[in-house]
């Protein structure tokens, strides 16, 4: 798979948790800095606390091959306990001169809640792309390997969302748990 065609991958984890439990866990942008190898940290940005469209938050990440960068995130979709989409931009022009725009994000997150049993289904995913990317860094190095790369970035992800999932499911259910 090439860049240019939008890669993605998704995960899904069954949680013995009520949707909305669920849903106040994946919808606090804190959280995945505890539960990710790479977001470090996330802050709401203007007088926001919580998920609306519209809203803006900025993350701070790390990866060993490219090291550290901002974010800045535009929450797209909000359908309380069902799901929390969101663009990323590249805010500081980092991978490229053109002005951020949610509309060309360098991916787009979501979480989608279902309700299943006594517990929720959730699925995580992203779409990497359009815009540039610390991807596009390797690739421009070595553009007879782009598919190679792709697959590459894309296990990794595939991983944080592994985790970040298990992360959620075990906060949820020990939520559960407790008396």
């Amino acid at each position: 798979m090439r860049y240019a065609d939008g890669p993605a991958t998704a995960h899904d984890v069954y949680i013995e948790a009520a949707p909305q439990a669920v849903w106040e866990l994946v919808t606090d942008i804190h959280l995945p800095a505890r539960l990710s190898p790479e977001l470090q940290r996330a802050e709401w940005l203007g007088d926001v606390g919580a998920p609306q469209v519209g809203a803006c938050f900025a993350g701070y990440n790390r990866h060993p091959m490219i090291g550290e960068w901002r974010t800045v995130s535009h929450v797209l979709e909000v359908a309380e306990q069902r799901l929390f989409r969101w663009a990323v931009v590249d805010a500081d022009g980092r991978y490229s001169e053109q002005a951020p725009d949610p509309a060309h994000p360098l991916a787009t997150w979501s979480f989608a809640l279902e309700a299943e049993g006594s517990g929720t289904r959730l699925r995580q995913s992203v779409r990497i792309g359009p815009a540039r990317s610390g991807v596009n860094l390797a690739i421009d190095r070595m553009p007879e390997r782009e598919e190679e790369i792709v697959a590459f970035r894309l296990g990794e992800l595939h991983a944080n969302i592994e985790a970040s999932l298990q992360g959620i499911k075990a906060l949820a259910e020990a939520e559960r748990s407790s008396p």
